[in-house]
Order: C-alpha cells, then sequence, then structure tokens
C-alpha cells in the first residue's frame, strides 16, 4: 500500500512541476509572434449596419512561452473597429498568455457612422501588439457606403411587419443616387405604385423583402448596362453566391392597366424570388418579367398562384425546391426562357417546373380547380434531377399546356401526351459554359444551338438577354451562342 502511495504522490511531484514549468514566459526581445493576416480587410459595408466578424489568427511558433503585454486598437475608442477575445470586447487588452506552438484567436468587426457622401468611402486602423518591447502591427482596412434605410414600423396580425413606401394614389421613385437597404417589408399599399430607375441597388437584411398588395402597382426599369440589383445587405464576397440571405418581392393582384413589369433586373439569393398571387380578387391584369435573371434561391425562382405571368429572355437558376412552381390555374407565357437548376446546396426532391390547377382561397379555406394554360417556346428547361417536369391538374377545367422548339429534361414522354411538345429536343445536356459559375450561356457543341424557331423570336425577342441578334436560326434558351475566333 505505502508503495503505490509513494508512486502516487511522485507523479503528482512531476505534474505539478510541469505545469509551474509551463508557466514561465519568456523575456527574450528576438522573439516574436506571427499572424494568419498581415492586413484584415472588410469589403463594402453598408453605414450603421457593421459586418460580419472576422477572425485574425496569433500564433506563437517559438519554443518559449509568450505574455502579450498590450493588445490595442491605436484608434481606440474613436476607432471604427472593435476586437473580442475570449468573449471579452474592448479596444484595448493586457497581459494576454500565449504558450509555445499554440495560438490565439481575435475577432475584428467594423461599424461605419453615417456621413454625407453618396459614393464609397474608406476606413483604417491598425492593431497594434507589444510583446517583451517588440511592436507588430496588424493593418485594419474597411469599405463602407452610406444607404437609404427603411426600417418597417407596422404590423398587422398575420403579416410580416412592414414600412409603407408608396402609400395609396403615390407614385415613388427608387433612383440609383444611393442603394436602398430593407429591414423587414418595403409595403406599396393599394393604388400606390413604386418606380425603381435603372442601376438602383435594393438590399435586403434577413428575412425582409418587397411586397406589393392588393391593387398595388410595381415597376422596375432596368437596362442591359445598368439593371436593378435585388440582393443580401452583406456585401463581403463570401456571401456572393450565399442563397437564402433575404425573403422575397411579393406581388399581389393588380388592376387592370396597372400589371407588375419587371425588365432587366437581377433577383438573387434569397428565399424565394418572386412570388405572385391572387389574395383578395381576381388578378386583371400581367405579370411581365423581361431580361431577367433569378437565381440561387434555397426555395424557389418564381412561384404563381393563379395568375398570369409573361416571361421572355430570362433565366431562373439554381433553386433549392422547384425552380418555376405554377400553382391553382393562371395563364403563362415563357419565350426564350432558361431554366436550369443544378442545386447543390441540399438534396433536391422537386423538378425545375410543376403545375398544377388547385386554388385555396384564402378567405373561406374551400380549394377550387381553375383553368390553367401554359405555353413555352424556344426555351431550355433542364437539371441534375431525375425528371425535371411534373404536374397535378385536378378534372374538370381546361388545363393546356405547349412546349414549343424546347429542350426538356424530361421522362414524361409518352403517346398520350406527346402531341404537348414540338420540334422538342429531350434529355440532351444543353452543355452550358459553367453552371458551378452561373454561366447559362451556350457552349460550342450545345444541342440548343439553331433548336428555335425563328416564328418565336419576333419583335424584341430578335435579341437576346446580352443584346445580341438572333437572325433566322435562334437558340433555345435566353442566350444566343456566338462563336468565338477559335470555333
Amino acid at each position: 500500500m505505502y508503495k503505490y502511495f509513494w508512486t502516487i504522490l511522485f507523479l503528482s511531484v512531476i505534474a505539478f512541476s510541469s505545469c509551474k514549468k509551463d508557466r514561465i514566459f519568456s523575456s527574450n526581445d528576438f522573439l516574436k509572434l506571427s499572424f494568419s493576416n498581415d492586413t484584415l480587410s472588410f469589403d463594402t459595408v453598408f453605414t450603421t449596419i457593421g459586418s460580419s466578424t472576422r477572425a485574425l489568427m496569433i500564433y506563437n511558433h517559438n519554443n518559449e512561452n509568450l505574455k502579450i503585454n498590450s493588445i490595442k486598437l491605436a484608434g481606440g475608442n474613436s476607432s471604427p473597429f472593435s476586437i473580442n477575445i475570449d468573449g471579452e470586447s474592448g479596444v484595448d487588452f493586457n497581459d494576454m498568455e500565449i504558450y509555445s506552438k499554440d495560438s490565439l484567436y481575435i475577432f475584428v468587426r467594423v461599424t461605419i457612422d453615417p456621413n454625407d457622401s453618396d459614393n464609397p468611402f474608406f476606413v483604417e486602423d491598425q492593431l497594434i501588439f507589444e510583446t517583451n518591447n517588440n511592436k507588430q502591427i496588424v493593418n485594419l482596412t474597411a469599405y463602407g457606403q452610406n444607404a437609404i434605410y427603411i426600417v418597417a414600423d407596422q404590423y398587422v396580425s398575420g403579416f410580416p411587419k412592414f414600412k409603407i413606401v408608396a402609400d395609396s394614389l403615390q407614385i415613388v421613385h427608387w433612383t440609383a443616387e444611393k442603394p436602398y437597404v430593407i429591414y423587414g417589408y418595403a409595403l406599396i399599399n393599394s393604388y400606390g405604385t413604386l418606380i425603381i430607375d435603372e442601376g438602383a441597388r435594393i438590399h435586403f437584411h434577413d428575412g425582409s423583402g418587397l411586397w406589393a398588395y392588393s391593387e398595388a402597382q410595381l415597376t422596375v426599369n432596368g437596362t442591359a448596362a445598368n439593371p436593378v440589383v435585388f440582393q443580401g445587405d452583406r456585401l463581403e464576397s463570401y456571401y456572393d453566391d450565399e442563397p437564402g440571405q433575404w425573403d422575397r418581392i411579393w406581388l399581389m393582384e393588380a388592376r387592370e392597366g396597372y400589371g407588375h413589369s419587371i425588365n432587366h433586373a437581377i433577383i438573387r439569393n434569397g428565399f424565394i424570388g418572386i412570388q405572385a398571387q391572387r389574395f383578395l380578387k381576381d388578378n386583371l391584369a400581367l405579370l411581365t418579367i423581361d431580361n431577367t435573371i433569378i437565381e440561387n434561391h434555397t426555395g424557389m425562382g418564381i412561384y404563381s398562384n393563379l395568375y398570369n405571368i409573361k416571361t421572355s429572355n430570362s433565366v431562373v437558376a439554381n433553386c433549392g425546391n422547384y425552380a418555376v412552381a405554377l400553382t391553382g390555374g393562371g395563364e403563362y407565357l415563357f419565350e426564350h426562357t432558361t431554366v436550369a437548376n443544378y442545386w447543390n446546396g441540399s438534396a433536391r426532391s422537386t423538378p425545375s417546373l410543376f403545375f398544377n390547377n388547385i386554388y385555396q382561397n384564402p378567405t373561406d379555406g374551400i380549394y377550387y380547380a381553375n383553368d390553367f394554360f401554359f405555353e413555352m417556346d424556344n426555351s431550355i428547361m433542364y437539371g441534375n434531377y431525375k425528371d425535371e417536369f411534373d404536374t397535378e391538374f385536378y378534372a374538370g377545367t381546361d388545363t393546356t399546356y405547349i412546349f414549343n422548339n424546347c429542350l426538356l429534361k424530361t421522362r414524361r414522354i409518352n403517346n398520350e401526351i406527346f402531341s404537348n411538345f414540338n420540334e422538342c429536343l429531350f434529355n440532351h445536356d444543353p452543355k452550358f459554359v459553367n453552371y458551378n459559375e452561373f454561366n447559362y450561356h451556350l457552349d460550342t457543341l450545345s444541342p440548343a444551338i439553331g433548336l428555335g424557331n425563328p416564328i418565336y423570336s419576333v419583335g424584341l425577342l430578335q435579341y437576346d438577354l446580352d443584346g445580341i441578334a438572333r437572325g433566322n436560326h435562334p437558340d433555345a434558351g435566353a442566350y444566343q451562342y456566338v462563336p468565338n475566333v477559335e470555333d
């Protein structure tokens, strides 16, 4: 028994001595720290919002322990940056221990105060480390931009929080002068009109969106050179292709002669790109979507419910659910449209294109079957799911769908429904240039080249989404193939 006692006591003394030895810190002036970056840069951030937190790693690659006498921001309390170490925030930390071959995390955040500048501006500071009279510096830089902030201030039970941006009988313009940053929903009230000018940038905070209430009107007037961009409010490069950053553009029924229109827009990285639905009464006007890219949404690109939609020269791509879901009935015309779904953010169990004619009235909860008509001309519908087309029709109504000169991925072809497809090509890879990089132009060997019929490429459709003339041999999809010199 005593033998075991003295053995345990001996080991305990050794362990204590080792721990005590580990607490010895070198005073050698020549020993330096190493850093994961010598400059920590933040991409453009909006004033007052701040930015995502960036991590800086500090390494002690030396064979001796070090005590960092001081870690501080050169700008002190007036710095736009702040630091966090071990859960504590501040601008100055003292006597931080870092053992041999060990590392330490520092988290840095920037908040830029509003000013009168309309253009991006630059802020900077330095993070200063002092160890044994040895000073080392990590530079901190950030670009900021002022913006127009729209913050929800009203709430009605059953609806999201909102702020009215165009009230009844008002016509409001959003311009390209400053970006718009929306918290909650920006609401266009009944009989109000919001016109968004070319080059405008609309940024949504998490869960936010743009909402046209019953009989309101949204008009988006982008151009090829200056499209209107709808995206999240995080501008760091990490978020460039991060879906689900905001909610949706929500369009309720329009009144006759005052339909919603979206031309030359880029709508990306949300939950649903465009949701168009009958809510209180029948929709009496057409939603037109022209020359527009709707991509990278965790839910759907276009979701309709008993609506009338005409889409041309547009791309709907990379969605976690349906790319296009046309439900509840309605009338739809898709011309020179590319529907391409190669979503890889999660397992997808729904096709790119889905139709049904069942509508549930929100006032009484009763389901109704409605007439449904769909036509797609000179278009592409493809993706990485086994069958990219499905329908769910209830009897008792007129349901018609027609595909003309389209490239489609579907297993539904049989003698019963083959009459719905005219001059179409099935289950041939369209060979996009690079769908992983959201490039849905046609590659040299694409079977979509020349597949289109010129009778469906008239008027403005003589030119593709890039403004390229289609001529007498139009390709299927939103883009006309243009051979380069090597081709």
